[in-house]
């Protein structure tokens, strides 16, 4: 399928509830937000001048197929992705909306990235080689990079507004929650990296590491926000996956590395992405769809006899 233009913006006269990196979530009543992911993307916390085309109906469809697999152990925020159901103030804008937005409950966020690595990879490789540990807990000695752990390891995140979201370790975080919801925390999240990785393993993809979002509606403990997309998982190729390696990954680690050899000095404004990256990063976003789900976000149209 060909793309059209970047959605990078929403303009709905509903009521802004709040503008993300990503989404745009409006109020639609007291108990239900409707959540709409553009295409725009970030890296090294500064949004990008365009966007690329398509991402935020791959993030939207992917997190809905996850939502609809896991919801018969871990409760979620989705209501609904079906176009029926908008209201009818946005019959305009139907066409705009149609993939890339959900209708969910109201939840109050709790404010922590609830992050599950089955990998030794990223930042969690950093920690290792600087200090031997895992999330500030001791890790045996000669690990290799991107090493299967020998069970999945819960590492938790401050959720920062703005910047870099800052690990701490689960001590720190019970501390802040209390040991009933921490342990709820990380049991949920830990259960959702489980079924996922097997999952994704039977696809042919290795998911190294994910993030989960929670919040409370009530006293009962939902998933929200995004769940097993590119953006908040690493997703590796299982068939050419190597231990001491820094696997290629189904993200936006192309857009990152692209920019670094721009000669960006990541603190000014941004430059826009060069046509080429964008069409190879949307080919990611496409290919990890169609890897995950098993078929094609855009399926291709039968030909006429």
């Amino acid at each position: 399928m060909i793309a059209g233009p970047a959605l990078t913006d929403t303009e709905l006269p509903l009521e802004l509830f709040a503008r993300g990196k990503v989404r745009d979530t409006y109020e639609l009543d007291s108990d239900r937000l409707l959540m709409v992911a553009t295409d725009r993307i970030s890296a090294f916390d500064h949004v990008l001048p365009n966007g690329i085309p398509d991402r935020g109906k791959v993030l939207t469809q992917l997190s809905i197929f996850w939502f609809s697999q896991t919801d018969t152990f871990q409760p979620n925020h989705l209501v609904s992705g079906m176009v029926p159901d908008l209201p009818s103030s946005l019959k305009d804008q139907r066409e705009q909306l149609h993939g890339r937005f959900m209708i969910v409950r109201k939840a109050k966020r709790i404010d922590f990235e609830c992050v599950v690595r089955g990998y030794l990879a990223g930042s969690a490789w950093s920690e290792y080689e600087k200090s031997q540990t895992l999330a500030g807990e001791p890790m045996p000695a000669g690990l290799k990079q991107s090493q299967r752990l020998m069970s999945p390891i819960f590492s938790p995140a401050t959720k920062a507004e703005s910047g870099h979201d800052e690990n701490i370790t689960y001590a720190e975080m019970t501390k802040e929650l209390g040991d009933e919801l921490a342990t709820k925390l990380k049991d949920a999240s830990v259960a959702l990296y489980k079924h996922a990785s097997e999952f994704a393993l039977r696809r042919g993809l290795i998911l190294a590491d994910t993030k989960f979002e929670f919040g409370l509606v009530g006293k009962d403990l939902i998933l929200i926000d995004e769940a097993l997309t590119p953006d908040s998982s690493r997703y590796w190729e299982a068939a050419t996956y190597q231990v001491g390696t820094s696997p290629e990954s189904y993200d936006k680690q192309f857009v990152r590395d692209w920019l670094t050899r721009s000669g960006w000095d990541k603190e000014s404004e941004p430059p826009a992405l060069p046509n080429d990256v964008v069409a190879q990063t949307r080919e990611r976003y496409l290919t990890a769809y169609q890897r995950l789900v098993g078929k094609p976000l855009f399926p291709p149209k039968p030909r006429n006899e």
